[in-house]
């Protein structure tokens, strides 16, 4: 078998390969366009068809942000000629954090809304795609990327105005598919909470309530959390972290379930499920202080088998000399390879590493590489 490992960096694309993920080649950064811009574009946004070989990779450049697309595994990319995104002209103008302006006029030149960056790129049934953009926006194309349709939903959304901006800025930047039904996606906001939609994006629900907040007054408020990642288990079981706790819901109308008891810290970014056995989840927390590096600055995975009741160390093969390189929200990831996943994570120091469920041990993809903001991996052959 062949694995393929895509790294989105602060200066660019790197891509890495592997026949037994434990030795790797890498390559990069790759250069999209033909003038060479986006080798330094900074790419947080990755999207992965294993069925088909599609990548679409979201950078943004100097000259704003695009979408370049590879249906051959990476070997070779192309953009589209006119933007795949922008807002109606019709939208009323809205602040990106209603904290920040309530009262104050907004000058006539900053009355338009443009998009600053793509945060997630997630593929559906045929050539649908979902898109999740800053400012707070979620996009549906059904050419495989070419063009996208603006969600006025999600956007007009009652709540809005309890979404604020979080220190990575306003975005939908999580969107999670429910396999079994192509009506229902879920997707989490920066500083915005959980919604869920059963109607193809018509109409949304929030479902965030039940996680509490350690930073405002309201420490049970209905929405406007800062939600850090959402994962599906193949159970349908939603785990999230929070900017504060990790959660479970086969319910999530119903209320979350804390599952930080025993994690060396409830704070953290990433969260991902595994493909196939239910009730397996793995996370990277960080602290919850400012510098937010890993808990007694000792990179490490935890992994639980019981959908969060209890959490197991998971770190053989990885550096125990002080690390201070946490792990995005979006760094993190599985190949979700028949029998025998792998689980994939960079950081913040611009290393990545890889492990297969089989063998337990983690081995170096790369090092020193620019700040990791997303990493995906698919099998090739």
């Amino acid at each position: 078998m062949a694995y393929l490992v895509l790294i989105g960096t602060r200066k660019g694309l790197f891509t890495a390969t592997s026949d037994d993920r434990r030795t790797w080649r890498l390559d990069g950064p790759v250069i999209l366009d033909e003038d060479g811009f986006t080798a330094v574009a900074e790419i947080y946004a990755i999207g992965t068809d294993p069925d088909t070989g599609r990548i679409l990779v979201g950078a943004a450049t100097w000259f704003g942000p695009s979408i370049w697309r590879s249906d051959d595994y990476a070997a070779t990319w192309s953009e589209p000629i006119e933007a795949p995104m922008a807002f109606p002209q019709d939208l009323p103008y809205r602040p990106l954090d209603f904290s920040e302006t309530a009262g104050i006029d907004q000058p006539e030149s900053d009355q338009t809304n443009t998009v600053k960056r793509i945060w997630q790129l997630t593929f559906g049934p045929g050539d649908r795609v979902w898109a999740g953009v800053e400012p707070t926006s979620l996009w549906t194309s059904d050419d495989g990327g070419q063009t996208f349709t603006f969600n006025r939903a999600l956007w007009e959304h009652p709540e809005h105005t309890t979404w604020a901006s979080g220190a990575g800025g306003p975005a939908v930047h999580t969107i999670v598919p429910d396999p079994t039904d192509p009506k229902t996606q879920t997707v989490a906001i920066s500083s915005g909470g959980i919604y869920q939609t059963r109607d193809d994006g018509h109409s949304w629900t929030g479902i965030t309530k039940g996680i509490t907040v350690d930073y405002a007054p309201d420490e049970t408020p209905d929405s406007g959390q800062c939600i850090h990642k959402v994962t599906r288990g193949t159970d349908g079981t939603l785990y999230t972290q929070s900017h504060g706790p990790a959660y479970r819901s086969t319910r999530p109308d119903g209320g979350w379930t804390d599952i930080s008891a025993n994690l060396p810290s409830k704070f953290g970014f990433a969260i991902v499920a595994h493909p196939t056995e239910a009730g397996t989840v793995m996370a990277w927390p960080v602290t919850a202080s400012m510098e937010r590096t890993p808990p007694d600055r000792q990179v490490g995975a935890w992994r639980t088998e019981d959908s969060g009741d209890t959490w197991q160390p998971w770190h053989n093969g990885l550096p125990t000399d002080p690390y201070f390189g946490g792990i995005l929200r979006d760094g993190a990831c599985t190949d979700a390879a028949p029998g025998d996943p792998g689980w994939y994570f960079g950081t913040r120091c611009g290393d990545v590493w890889a492990a297969a469920d089989s063998d337990g041990r983690w081995h170096q993809v790369a090092a020193h590489l620019p700040d990791v903001l997303c990493v995906r991996a698919m099998e090739t052959a």
